[in-house]
């Protein structure tokens, strides 16, 4: 439709508001209380506009741009003195208390309000009396918080508990005097607290970590990036200075992460700085003398000669790396690097996506699912911003329901939510622990995993799924089936969420039977599977040999070297598996970036770049491959996996690398030797792409010091390093214009040094970035044929006497290898020696809390502290899963247990 502003003529989008088309039109219109993701509440009145009724009305009326519908040919002015003056005298008494202490302020020359007050002309402060003043909380390891600097726009408080469902963080007293924060000092609890420093338009909330060790956000060196917390491939901007990684800031994609991370992506980044990171090659047993890199390379190259060398992937290394290390041993001797139930979930994973019929949502689709039914899943640990994007979607049926009835559009968010109150579109959870989602959910099912899938299998079959019947349902489960079924059946976009968490495959096997038995009914079902690592789908899709037959390889005398990439392996299996592989072993080479486990056993070690050292891809759980930069030139000798592999081959003249140089030429190699892999080549622009002959700079026009910065060593400016694998330039020079979004390393345009300045970048607000977002998805539905069901539901679980079986409890913070090194996120971890079981168990068994159990696994005895938990099935116990030091690691499993003894006799 068009519209007139100051007597020009634009077409834009009908149910936007006014401020988002003037925003997406490139126009600049002050704001502070809305937000794209959060509505509008009209609650600054920052935002005034002049609107007239007519082309003859010469007069018109002051009204708020956030609140004003698109209609056609609706006529405003952003100009008329009038409403520059209302503009003008709201920030002046929005200022009338601020501090004047921007020089020292964490957000000073990255500060909306600062953008804002340049924007509306204030110039001077009129105020010349005391300010208001307060006290500030302790709110834990990872935000600040300075009331002194609110303006009072309500948005904290709006996107913590509205939007992210936290409890703990309100506003307190009114008018003048409100103060947002919680009841007293303490920890936010919110798993998404830390959008808080973005969220906040000013320097309220800012990010603790960064404080740290702290720099002006225009003086770090960014590059583009993925997270490597989860599974999700949330798109993230990494910031570096002095040779130390200092923010991880959010990078809008609108497909995935949209304006948010959650706390373990946003602040897990510190094993990058780690006091534990390898910088240079080493072997074992070694002379007194130096050991040379070239000397470890023609080492390891001569072991590759015996034709007795195996390698060993991992997940959380880059397809590019994995790739590198499979031909480098040859792909007869490539083997995954994850444990048996990793593997066995990853690969189901990649069978349902690929065969089924069903399409995988990205979590910007999630958000708009308007029945959602999880099977045993705890999202907010597993997958939490698939847990964020569910909090969002219950929301959609009661909105349609009051678009409807009301005629409200959605970014009216007062009037909407007022309306909506407590209801909830239809949300239904089969799992055996409580989950944080449970207070959403229309209904909660508590079991065993197994006893959970056949009522999953139930479904499938009343769906019409060609599935075996299940035929013992108790009456209570009978109606919870056809209540859920209903309720699929009558959504337009049903969504059906399953993954590893429960350890069980017969759920994402019945989550695959639903969706593809609603797609048979003619409904547009969506399927989504959480995964253990940032690139177990792409490890998978590469393809390779279990990691357990890599044992058995080894103990048998067939390979004596292993070459292991950025691997811990006794996160992989039970520490007596992993010392026997060691101890058949004659050499073994690791190339990560920690020293772990695996290192102390390691004869040869070469430092590995992490993800803000490296280039390579990655492909998360909707089957989408994404690329991460480097962000800067690390320390010592370290460098990409890939790039030592290339090295070594080099040197042992293995055929299959050969002439192989940089980034471009592993990534054609690599889709020319896997043709399933071939569009990763389209992911981002090739090293020698340019803008008017310029890269695109890594660092801001605005980066100061590059001369003092290594002063200490020489007061000449050395030669910045030359990026030979991407288009991105060590330097603030290049080209200054908009770059294409995959290569985009932070968002600023002018007038908006803060993180709004990204309704610059994009085609619409809160839509995709100009010529897409970043990533390709290289999984689409099989719609062809009769759907691959699975057909046999499980058992019925029966505790077996003196047994228990064991589950994996996931936790956001503690369960994931890297973000443990940061102080925050291992201060929040849970004990790695409780075992949870149920209290009828333990008493059955003479088990009081506290007391040290004995149990057997593999013939070797374990301890553990038992901890009542109500929630749990008889039979059944559970483990926190991914702990350092954890003794027993592919779950679930079955033990017996051996005894127990109380606490004081076990010390």
């Amino acid at each position: 439709m068009n519209i007139f502003i100051d007597n020009k003529k634009y077409e834009i989008k009908e149910g936007k508001n006014l401020l988002e088309a003037c925003l997406q039109l490139g126009l600049n219109l002050p704001y502070f209380c809305w937000h794209p993701s959060l509505g509008s509440v009209g609650a600054c009145r920052q935002c005034a506009i002049k609107l007239y009724k007519d082309e003859d009305d010469q007069k018109g009326r002051i009204v708020m741009g956030c609140m004003e519908p698109v209609r056609d040919n609706v006529r405003i002015s952003l100009e008329d003195p009038d409403a520059k003056g209302f503009r003008e005298q709201v920030i002046g008494w929005l200022m009338t208390n601020h501090p004047h202490d921007c020089a020292v302020c964490d957000e000073g020359g990255a500060c909306h309000l600062q953008d804002m007050t340049v924007m509306t002309g204030h110039n001077y402060r009129d105020y010349r009396f005391s300010k208001r003043t307060y006290n500030n909380q302790d709110l834990g390891p990872f935000l600040n918080h300075e009331m002194n600097r609110c303006i009072q726009c309500y948005r904290c408080v709006r996107y913590y508990k509205d939007y992210a469902g936290g409890k703990d963080l309100d506003v307190f007293a009114a008018h003048n005097h409100v103060y947002f924060g919680r009841c007293s000092d303490g920890k936010l609890e919110s798993e998404f607290s830390g959008n808080l420093a973005e969220v906040c338009p000013t320097g309220v909330f800012t990010d603790k970590t960064l404080q740290s060790h702290y720099t002006r956000k225009w003086d770090l060196t960014y590059a583009p990036s993925i997270c490597q917390g989860c599974s999700l491939g949330c798109n993230t901007s990494a910031g570096e200075r002095y040779g130390t990684l200092r923010q991880i800031a959010n990078r809008y994609n609108g497909e995935v992460n949209g304006y948010f991370l959650c706390d373990r992506g946003r602040y897990g980044y510190e094993f990058v700085n780690s006091s534990q990171r390898i910088y240079e090659p080493a072997m074992r047993p070694h002379s007194n003398g130096t050991i040379h890199r070239e000397h470890i390379i023609e080492h390891v190259a001569a072991r590759l000669k015996n034709n007795k060398v195996i390698g060993i992937g991992s997940p959380r290394a880059s397809l590019e790396s994995n790739f590198a290390l499979k031909q480098l041993v040859g792909a007869e001797h490539f083997y995954l690097g994850m444990s048996d139930s990793d593997h066995d979930h990853t690969s189901l994973a990649l069978k349902i996506l690929k065969e089924g019929p069903v399409r995988t949502p990205s979590l910007h689709e999630t958000e708009h699912a308007d029945a959602i039914l999880i099977l045993g899943e705890d999202l907010t640990n597993t997958a939490p911003m698939m847990a964020l994007a569910v909090r969002q979607a219950v929301r959609q049926q009661p909105m349609h329901e009051v678009e409807q009835q009301l005629h409200l559009a959605q970014w009216q968010d007062a009037p909407m939510r007022e309306a909506i109150q407590d209801r909830k579109g239809p949300l239904f959870i089969l799992n055996t622990f409580p989950t944080k989602l449970d207070e959403l959910a229309t209904a909660v099912h508590r079991g065993a995993p197994d006893n959970l899938a056949r009522l999953a299998f139930a479904i499938a079959a009343k769906l019409g799924a060609d599935v075996t019947p299940v035929s013992d349902l108790q009456e209570e489960e009978k109606i919870l089936v056809k209540q859920i079924t209903d309720a699929l059946l009558a959504a337009e976009k049903p969504l059906i969420i399953s993954g590893y968490g429960a350890g069980c495959d017969h759920f994402m096997k019945a989550a695959a039977n639903i969706s593809w038995a609603l797609q048979q009914q003619g409904r547009n079902p969506m399927l989504s599977l959480t995964l253990p690592e940032c690139n177990s789908l792409g490890l998978e899709m590469l393809g390779g040999h279990r990691l357990d037959s890599a044992i058995d390889v080894v103990k048998q005398g067939e390979a004596d070297t292993i070459i292991i990439l950025e691997n811990d392996l006794y996160r992989r299996a039970d520490e007596h598996v992993i010392d026997e592989l060691f101890r058949h072993a004659k050499e073994v080479i690791l190339v990560d970036h920690l020293y772990n486990q695996t290192a102390e056993k390691a004869t040869v070690l070469l430092p590995a770049g992490t993800f803000a050292e490296a280039d390579g891809t990655v492909v998360n759980n909707e089957g989408r491959a994404q690329r991460f930069f480097q962000v800067f030139v690390p320390k010592g000798s370290v460098q990409e996996s890939w790039r030592w592999f290339l090295q070594i081959a080099d040197k042992a003249q293995v055929p299959r690398l050969s002439g192989l140089q940089n980034l471009d030429d592993i990534i054609w190699a690599m889709c020319v030797a896997v043709p399933f892999l071939e569009r990763v080549q389209q992911i981002a622009p090739h090293a020698d792409f340019r803008i008017n002959g310029q890269k695109i700079p890594r660092e801001s026009h605005r980066y100061s010091g590059r001369t003092a910065m290594l002063a200490n060593e020489n007061v000449s400016e050395p030669k910045p390093a030359d990026d030979i694998d991407t288009a991105l330039s060590f330097t603030m020079e290049g080209f200054r214009g908009e770059p294409p979004a995959p290569l985009i390393p932070y968002f600023w345009s002018p007038g908006w040094n803060s993180v709004q300045s990204v309704n610059k970048y994009q085609t619409e607000i809160g839509g995709h970035l100009h010529g897409g977002d970043p990533g390709l998805r290289l999984l689409e539905p099989h719609v062809n044929g009769r759907p691959p069901y699975f057909r046999e539901a499980p058992d019925r679980y029966v505790p077996i006497p003196g047994h228990v079986h064991v589950m994996p409890l996931y936790s956001i913070f503690g369960s994931e290898e890297l973000s443990m090194y940061t102080k925050g996120i291992a201060h929040a971890a849970q004990d790695f020696f409780c075992m949870y079981m149920n209290p009828e168990d333990m008493h059955q068994w003479g088990v009081s809390p506290g007391v040290w159990v004995s149990f057997d696994v593999d013939h070797h005895t374990y301890q553990m502290v038992a901890v009542p938990n109500h929630w749990l099935p008889r039979g059944i116990a559970a483990l926190n899963a991914g702990l350092p030091r954890a003794k027993i690691i592919d779950l679930p499993q079955c033990i017996r247990l051996s005894g127990s003894e109380t606490l004081e006799a076990a010390r």
